[in-house]
């Protein structure tokens, strides 16, 4: 039986069919609910000469952004008589979900993928694929 599960939120469909579908198949598990921020994400070049700067006003829109979506996502799994917990973390996605799933106590990770093909995979890469290569538990990818 599986017991707790993790499920990485963005604003993604497929990251909401992920979450539905863990509904669907574990059941009464308690569900990890995750959005990871990425805090390159705070740095602008904002200017002609390519200088780089750190954007409060950013950082505090994806932290803001983050509640908003972990929130939406845990009311549903509530709704489904579930349990659940919600953390928000930061670093670079793939390796920051591998990081919080060896730290913790989780049986399963059940994550959408966006479905990147040729150059844009190469280029972008695949949170999933690094997941999935890298989890020490069973990860179940919902497309």
């Amino acid at each position: 039986m599986t017991r707790r599960v993790l499920v990485p939120i963005d604003s993604s469909e497929q990251s909401t069919a992920a979450l539905e579908h863990a509904l669907d198949v574990h059941g009464d598990a308690e569900y990890v609910l995750v959005h990871v921020v990425d805090p390159n994400r705070w740095i602008s070049t904002g200017d002609a000469e390519g200088d780089v700067y750190y954007s409060k006003e950013l950082e505090e829109t994806a932290k803001n952004a983050a509640k908003e979506l972990l929130a939406d996502a845990e009311a549903v799994v509530r709704e489904r008589g579930a349990a659940a917990e919600t953390e928000t973390l930061y670093g670079p996605p793939a390796r920051t979900i591998v990081d919080y799933i060896e730290a913790h106590d989780l049986d399963a990770v059940v994550m959408g993928s966006h479905g990147r093909t040729g150059i844009d995979r190469l280029l972008l890469g695949s949170v999933a694929e690094k997941v999935v290569r890298r989890s020490p538990v069973p990860v179940t990818i919902v497309h």
